[in-house]
């Protein structure tokens, strides 16, 4: 018996040696709590280049960026001559103090430039450029053709006179501005340029002047271009059909941020988005190019999620529709998002936007975590046949996408682990019927030999030198009998059983020494699996540094 013990023990440190257990022995604790869980290591900092903007600073929700807007009209009143920092604007049913004024408030702030509004535009730029208004918009608003190479051309002469003559673009304090200040709200959207075109718009000559017009932007601003975002979408709905689906990359080929103002929808559009770098694979996951200069940490990747009770939207369910879209807007690697502390539901829900802004800015390699949001939802924008999906590039599932996932990949894998969607927790057109259906979470199909989820975790998140302890945090339906576990190569953590209540809780299993080493089925790391017992719905699993890197 001594001898047996002995060589039991030898094997034990060999394992210890090689930062694994035997995978029959337990290692590691579980805790778990309901509902969601959002907590973070006590090291976890904010990044640089990142955080929450809107009109007002609020501190209280770490809303420090304030917003300073201007008009044309009230900046160049009488003409194309020197800034006036004397006189007051009004756009969107705002009224903006004098720039001396708004200049003289402490803090950083963001701007914009209302411009291509007819009340916003000086009355001489249109005499000037021989130029007749075009609308109106959806607030019943008349605008200048800010493609006219007359009109781009004065919009130009001010954006130099108030960013670089008055040295404006390399104060400190100016985060980054939105750009070219036309349309509703100051947004790039195609209303405008559809009804120019029923009225004689041409291609060609729309094309002509948007080759050109975020380049001269951006030698405008040279060495401070970071702080330029453009306000336009990918795949717009123009007048011209598939030939400008790429024109917003081209801004941001140019130099120049990006920004979109509709995450809230979360499934809709915003899944093949060549300007933040996603792409929907043919598996129907998505993927992101962050090596492209947009995602350097210099620039600006800005979304906006305030309207759940507001701007017409309307939801009975507001938790549901913050937490997905905040979890859309981490997923196209966003470093700002532009909310109000109010109607973003920032004091119902502190818990999750401190995640987010710890998220903010975050790369592989400095992230606090990892994680993967499983779903089954529809893109209803991809319906019918358009797009890039054909080739090499075929999307099976079309128009359904696999989970919103942030370095940790929830993949098919192996004879045992083919997931299946979850109908424990189903959402259909939220917001809008554009929104489609979700169906929140996977799930395991025992019946036909699927028992386990399988994960891949991003190198650059967990080198395989790395053998320090993490936290995996699953959110899973309590239901059904049985429990389940973490297994990676060697190892294993510690059983979690089910009560059986139907509630959706996170266990968090600490485990001390992992080893992810993509051994696992189809090159995963670790993978979910269930014991004895009923099938198993996981909506969230998030993996968690103990150390920070």
């Amino acid at each position: 018996m001594k001898r047996l013990w002995a060589a039991v023990s030898g094997l034990l440190v060999l394992f210890a040696l090689a930062g694994a257990v035997p995978a029959d022995a337990a290692a590691g604790s579980v805790r778990v709590r309901p509902g969601d869980d959002w907590t973070l290591p006590a090291w976890t900092r904010p990044s640089a280049n990142s955080g929450f903007f809107s009109e007002k600073a609020a501190p209280a929700q770490h809303v420090d960026l304030r917003g300073l807007d201007l008009t044309w009209r009230q900046l160049q009143p009488g003409g194309p001559g020197r800034v006036r920092a004397d006189t007051a604007g009004t756009a969107q049913d705002m009224k903006f103090r004098p720039l001396r004024e708004q200049l003289a408030q402490k803090g950083p702030f963001w701007m914009r430039v209302f411009a291509s509004g007819t009340t916003w535009a000086p009355k001489w730029v249109a005499d000037q450029c021989r130029v007749k208004r075009i609308g109106p918009d959806y607030d019943g608003q008349y605008h200048l053709p800010i493609w006219n190479e007359c009109v781009w051309g004065r919009l130009l002469g001010l954006y130099k006179k108030l960013f670089v003559d008055s040295g404006l673009r390399a104060d400190p304090r100016l985060r980054f501005v939105y750009v070219p200040g036309a349309f509703t709200w100051a947004e790039f959207d195609y209303d405008i340029i559809s009804a120019a075109a029923k009225k004689g718009l041409t291609f060609e000559k729309y094309r002509s002047w948007y080759s050109h017009a975020w380049r001269d932007l951006a030698a405008l601003f040279g060495p401070y271009r970071t702080k330029l975002v453009f306000t336009g979408e990918d795949y717009p709905w123009g007048p011209w059909g598939s030939k400008t689906d790429l024109f917003a990359k081209r801004a941001v080929d140019a130099g120049l941020g990006i920004r979109t103002g509709i995450t809230e929808e979360f499934n809709f559009h915003l899944n093949e988005a060549p300007a933040y770098g996603s792409r929907v694979e043919p598996d129907g996951h998505m993927t992101v190019n962050e090596n492209l200069p947009v995602h350097d940490g210099r620039h600006v990747v800005a979304t906006e999620n305030e309207c759940y009770n507001d701007c017409g939207y309307t939801t009975d369910d507001p938790y549901y529709a913050v937490r997905q879209s905040n979890l859309k807007a981490l997923q196209l690697r966003t470093n700002w998002v532009y909310v109000v502390p109010g109607p973003s539901y920032m004091k119902q829900y502190s818990g999750h936007w401190e995640w987010v802004r710890a998220s903010l800015g975050k790369t592989a390699r400095n992230s606090p975590d990892a994680w993967a949001a499983l779903r089954d939802a529809e893109d209803t924008s991809w319906r019918d046949k358009t797009g890039p999906f054909t080739g090499k590039r075929a999307w099976a599932a079309r128009p359904w996408v696999r989970n919103l996932e942030r370095w940790l990949v929830q993949r098919d894998a192996g004879p045992d682990g083919k997931a299946r969607r979850s109908t424990a927790d189903v959402h259909r057109n939220v917001f809008s019927e554009e929104n489609g259906t979700a169906y929140e979470g996977l799930r395991t199909d025992r019946a036909h030999g699927q028992t386990s989820l399988y994960f891949d975790l991003d190198d650059r998140f967990r080198s395989r030198r790395d053998r320090g302890p993490v936290e995996i945090k699953v959110t899973y339906r309590d239901a059904g009998r049985g429990s389940w576990r973490i297994e990676y190569q060697g190892g294993r953590g510690p059983d979690v059983r089910r009560t059986g209540d139907g509630t959706w809780k996170t266990a968090t299993v600490r485990l001390p020494r992992p080893v992810f080493a993509d051994r696992m089925n189809g090159g995963t790391d670790f993978r979910i699996a269930t014991g004895k017992g009923d099938d198993l719905d996981v909506r969230f699993v998030r993996v968690v540094r103990q150390h920070k890197p």
